[in-house]
């Protein structure tokens, strides 16, 4: 059965865009999950179209995602092609975007990531480095769009506070933004004020913002090792919240960022204590084989999703932070080891993640949390208007374009 959507690099396959790439030399930015319709890799794809991969780079994870979080990643070469594997994520913020002199001799770089709309999954910021490291070379970026998994209606989270910008959050977007990668970089481009020629979308055919990712009937492939379905993408922009502290987040089970707990808490006892619309809290007990708490029975919870229409991921991981730090008998503790290259004394990882000073105090009981969820939902209602003159796709669908300002 032939799937709702066609991304950009489907439509790259079935030639309608083939001329863009076709006998130039080429950088691929992309990950495991760089695949059309049939599973095929963007560089297979693209090779089949004429292009000449002359440079392969790799986000965080790595060009072949077999990377942990936060651990750099190192280069090398493609066996296939012989073209140099260059890394995006190493071990200083200088080695988040590219060499200039990886950039020389190439006519254009092709971005192909799929994202899971959340401000602190990097891939979005990845390639927003890389366009302006192009731009600053005159080389174009071609950003082959993707669905955002979670839809482009819900806006949660508002954006960072001043100073609060990092490699989870490069620019102040909400939390869940409800936007397409592709659109991500028009509104980069724009906020940059970069030349109409640094930049060319190709975007999807057939994608609504109403869609979740089950509605555009194409194949899932984990992007990343710890985003293996589309639940846990689901739960994420919540879930990602506990990497700010020492609960841990489900790394080292197969469901990570849904179960998560710690050896100080109680699942039976937490389950009962906070109610999640659109979502049950199932109690258990796992032991993480990575990651915090290796090798420990940890109490907790595995958040089942319900309802996607109804759950709303950010806040109620605030709320769960607040009931778990007053369950835990005073062991709950914020991270305190660095954070996406910023020292914990600088900035702590829950600020960063949550852009601002105020979820931490009010989860240690200094603040009121209706009013800090107001606040929020006020923030996030702000940006979702403030992304419109960014979007490709509007709520009734409008013509497909390539390298022009959307609007």
């Amino acid at each position: 059965m032939r799937p709702a959507v066609a991304t950009g690099l489907d439509l790259v396959a079935q030639g309608e865009n083939a001329a863009l790439v076709r006998g130039r030399r080429i950088g691929l930015l992309a990950h495991p999950a760089s695949v059309d319709a049939s599973l095929r890799h963007a560089r297979h794809v693209l090779e089949a179209a004429g292009a000449r991969i002359a440079a392969i780079f790799g986000p965080e994870h790595g060009y072949g995602g077999a990377v942990q979080d936060m651990a750099g990643v190192a280069g090398g070469q493609d066996p296939s092609t012989g073209a140099p594997v260059h890394s995006l994520y190493g071990t200083t913020p200088a080695e988040l975007k590219p060499r200039p002199e990886w950039l020389d001799g190439l006519d254009a770089v092709v971005v192909d990531l799929q994202d899971v709309g959340s401000r602190y999954y990097t891939f979005v910021w990845t390639a927003a480095l890389m366009l302006r490291a192009a731009a600053s070379r005159g080389v174009t970026t071609i950003v082959l769009d993707r669905p955002n998994p979670l839809g482009g209606m819900v806006v949660e989270g508002a954006p960072q506070r001043q100073g609060y910008r990092s490699f989870v959050g490069l620019y102040d977007v909400a939390a869940r933004h409800g936007m397409t990668i592709g659109e991500l970089c028009w509104m980069v481009r724009d906020l940059e004020n970069l030349d109409a020629e640094a930049l060319e979308v190709v975007p999807m055919k057939g994608w609504k913002r109403s869609m979740l990712w089950q509605d555009t009937g194409l194949p899932w492939v984990l992007p990343s090792p710890n985003m293996p379905t589309t639940d846990t993408v689901q739960v994420y922009p919540g879930g990602c919240l506990l990497e700010g502290t020492n609960l841990s987040e489900g790394r080292g089970t197969t469901r990570p960022f849904e179960i998560w707990g710690a050896p100080f808490l109680s699942g039976e006892l937490f389950a009962r204590a906070v109610e999640i619309e659109g979502a049950v809290l199932r109690p258990l007990s796992f032991v993480p084989t990575f990651n915090k708490h290796a090798g420990q029975t940890c109490g907790g919870v595995q958040v089942h999703v319900t309802d996607p229409q109804r759950f709303r991921p950010f806040s109620a991981y605030i709320r769960m932070l607040c009931a778990a730090a007053s369950a835990s008998g005073g062991a709950f503790e914020w991270r305190a080891e660095p954070y996406e290259f910023v020292e914990a004394e600088d900035r702590p990882a829950i600020d960063l993640l949550t852009g601002g000073p105020e979820v931490r105090r009010v989860v240690r009981g200094d603040g009121d949390l209706g009013e800090l969820l107001e606040r929020d939902a006020a923030g996030a209602a702000a940006f979702a208007d403030q992304r419109k003159p960014h979007f490709l796709y509007q709520q009734k669908r409008r013509s497909s374009f390539i390298g022009r300002q959307p609007g």
